[in-house]
């Protein structure tokens, strides 16, 4: 095995142990008794243990299901919910530890120099800074050459802890010792969760364990006890020290005052400072040493250049460079001096990983995936219950400071995102769609579609891409990041495998991605298009996620014109609306910025086309353009009766269009178009909708005259309505026209 193998005790419980039992207890502890009094208390600490208590339940579930790594939390959110989000949180939750680091030594530095100044030459600010500094130097040379030592050098630490904690319990202070002075400033009592905001960080040690995850023996095993019993022994201990301050101090107004209090109760003084001094070098010591290996596993992924997470010494276990880089940020903090404005955003982000680990499991036990089978199992609504606690105290705590973090962690998020690292692992993101996927459908399925959400969900029979670009972006520009598209093409039956398919799906997906088209692609196999294309329009779909909308080429060759009559037929049947793009082979004008929309008489098809018209001017290439409604009548008596009633109807529908009537003085209606439309970049039509009982060959000869009668016309858009909406009320027409 790599690295140092530890057990549970010396790998996860004693550096868990000891940043729980941190500078707060010492210090802190008194006032917040003085503070909500003793119910209040043992509230507090119960609600805080509880969010720790939840998120080891989830760590548990976690560690039994995978080969933990190095890395702690990042390693298991980022083999859980994606290496973005496992950076986005990673990255952060190294440099809250390595500041972290600062914090600790700095609380150390205090407390020595109210017993005793070894600097007295120096200025107290510089010679705070100095002691910090050597601290620094001294810790990170026993976590730079062997973290077996530093842990050892816990071991003593713990011990001192130990003795501090039992002078503590014996104590019986005399009234003299209690006495409140006369000078003495009561201040006001905090609120509630003001002191709940000061007491949490007390109970949030069990990420100095779980950063020590790649060198354990058997992570399994370990984690889940090492965190379960640090998290238990923590709370039995802050349960048991409330009460007994209640006991022995009466004066709740001179736990106020004195941040000492253990101090003058404890029978002995001098292991209560000795225990100040054991905590606060061992919270910074384990910090040191779980910062690094979050920077080695970043290193390891290549989330960071991969130099960085190189290991040193036994099993090349020490990442000596990643200690060096966190020793210099610790230095920085050190050098910093003031860093309480940061202190609020840097408890976020390990409250952040919290929420994250619970999320991981909740969502993996909700997932259902057969991969799920921890050997400690969790329900999921209670790791659901975790992160909505970690996200809730967050808020609690620091909103702005929550702000902050959760923009610094998309920011690193979309940063990764952008770099589109490959993972060698799978993740749950897959797992995860799938079942908003499965949940959605399944409601969906109960619904009708109606006007007021209708989307044009398009089936493009585009064939090749490359070949029929044309039909592609005009998908596109209806879709638009708002309807799904899905791009068809049909493959010869005698060509067809498998691996052929999947290929070519590969190949026209990284196409579309480079033109920054989102479809969806589909190779469907066939004896020849037509059968293909009918198969698909039949077959292809979901539940009630299935096309409404066909889009597709014209065809010029005359013998396929009754087959193509039979695949129209075939969508109109089947209530699903056709929009066939006739390509001009006139050369456009270069201001062909105008949409012209050609009004027959047909309401559905109107409804249907001027929805169309106006997803299209949302896309940036139709963004520009004007939108013209024209419609011909046979005589100038019906023109101002014809073009009150379409400036009536767009100035009541509110659509950004001009009207023109125009009096049919020509043979043909096409000439007329021909002539009008001559300079549009895209011309709106409707086709007549195929009779009851109208024979394939029939409706192929209306097919065929429909194509000579608008040739030599620019891009034609030839819209069929079929689908049971009513589409004037998805624009908005009003029913009495």
């Amino acid at each position: 095995k790599k690295g140092y193998s530890f057990g549970t005790f010396k790998g996860v419980y004693t550096p868990s142990v000891l940043t729980i039992f941190g500078v707060i207890m010492y210090l802190r502890f008194g006032w917040v008794l003085g503070n909500v009094g003793l119910a209040g208390t043992l509230l507090i600490v119960t609600m805080a243990t509880a969010i720790t208590f939840l998120t080891g339940l989830s760590i548990s579930a976690m560690a039994t299901n995978m080969k933990v790594g190095g890395g702690g939390a990042y390693y298991i959110i980022s083999r859980s919910l994606g290496i973005e989000a496992g950076a986005a949180i990673g990255l952060p939750l190294f440099f809250a530890r390595a500041f972290g680091v600062a914090f600790y030594i700095a609380g150390f530095t205090e407390a020595l120099m109210t017993v005793v100044n070894p600097l007295p030459m120096l200025d107290p600010a510089i010679a705070a800074k100095v002691i910090s500094a050597a601290t620094l130097v001294l810790l990170t040379a026993l976590a730079y050459f062997s973290a077996d030592l530093a842990l050892k050098v816990q071991f003593a630490i713990f011990a001192a802890i130990g003795v501090s904690l039992v002078s503590f319990f014996m104590g019986n202070p005399t009234p003299e010792a209690l006495a409140i002075p006369a000078t003495a400033t009561i201040p006001p009592k905090a609120a509630f969760w003001v002191v709940f905001a000061v007491f949490f960080p007390a109970v949030t040690g069990i990420e100095a364990g779980l950063g020590l995850s790649g060198d354990l023996k058997d992570p399994a095993k370990s984690l889940p006890r090492g965190t379960l019993l640090a998290i238990g022994t923590g709370y039995l201990v802050y349960m048991a020290m409330p009460v007994f301050l209640h006991l022995r101090v009466p004066d709740g107004n001179l736990l106020l005052i004195d941040s000492n209090i253990m101090t003058t109760v404890a029978r002995w003084s001098i292991p209560i400072v000795i225990g100040v001094f054991a905590a606060s070098l061992s919270s910074a010591l384990g910090s040191l040493l779980g910062a690094p290996r979050t920077l080695q596993a970043l290193a390891i992924d290549r989330v960071i250049p991969r130099f960085i997470g190189k290991g040193f010494g036994k099993d090349k276990a020490d990442p000596r460079i990643a200690t060096a880089i966190s020793f210099a940020v610790a230095l920085g903090a050190v050098l910093l001096g003031d860093l309480d404005l940061i202190a609020p955003i840097l408890s976020m982000f390990f409250l952040l990983s919290y929420g994250l680990l619970n999320l991981s499991a909740g969502l993996e036990g909700l997932i259902e995936s057969p991969s799920w089978r921890p050997k400690f199992k969790v329900k999921y609504g209670i790791s659901l219950l975790g992160a909505a606690a970690c996200f809730t105290a967050m808020l609690m705590i620091d909103a702005g400071a929550t702000i902050i973090a959760v923009v610094v962690t998309s920011l690193v998020f979309y940063l990764i995102k952008r770099r589109q690292l490959n993972a060698h692992w799978a993740d749950m993101r897959y797992g995860i769609l799938t079942l908003l996927i499965r949940f959605a459908i399944h409601r969906l399925n109960k619904l009708k579609p109606d006007e007021r959400t209708w989307r044009p969900n398009i089936l493009a029979l585009s064939g090749s891409p490359k070949s029929r670009w044309h039909l592609i972006e005009m998908a596109h520009s209806l879709a638009q990041h708002s309807s799904a598209l899905t791009i068809s093409s049909i493959l010869p039956v005698e060509d067809w495998s498998a691996a052929k398919v999947q290929s070519m799906e590969t190949s026209i997906r990284d196409y579309l991605a480079k033109r920054e088209v989102e479809a969806m692609v589909k190779i469907f196999p066939s004896p020849d298009m037509l059968t293909g294309a009918s198969a698909l329009v039949r077959a292809y779909g979901y539940g009630p996620l299935t096309p409404n909308t066909i889009l597709l080429g014209d065809t010029d060759n005359s013998e396929s014109f009754t087959e193509f009559a039979e695949l129209i037929k075939l969508v109109y049947r089947t209530e699903r609306n056709l929009i066939m793009l006739k390509e001009s082979n006139r050369v456009p004008a270069e201001e062909a910025i105008e949409i012209h929309v050609w009004w027959g008489g047909n309401k559905d098809n109107i409804g249907l086309i001027l929805t169309l018209a106006y997803q299209i001017q949302k896309s940036p290439i139709w963004k520009q353009s004007k939108l013209h409604i024209k419609t011909i009548v046979d005589s100038e008596g019906e023109r101002g009766a014809a073009k009150e009633r379409l400036n009536s109807f767009i100035e009541e529908q509110r659509i950004p269009a001009e009207t023109e009537v125009l009096i049919k003085q020509q043979s043909s209606f096409y000439d007329i178009i021909r002539q009008v439309s001559a300079n549009a970049g895209l011309v709106f039509m409707g086709m007549r909708p195929p009779e009851k009982d109208e024979t394939d060959d029939a409706y192929g000869a209306y097919y065929g005259k429909l194509m000579e009668a608008t040739s030599q016309m620019p891009t034609l858009a030839f819209v069929l309505a079929a689908e049971k909406i009513e589409f004037r009320k998805v624009i908005g027409i009003s029913q009495r026209g």
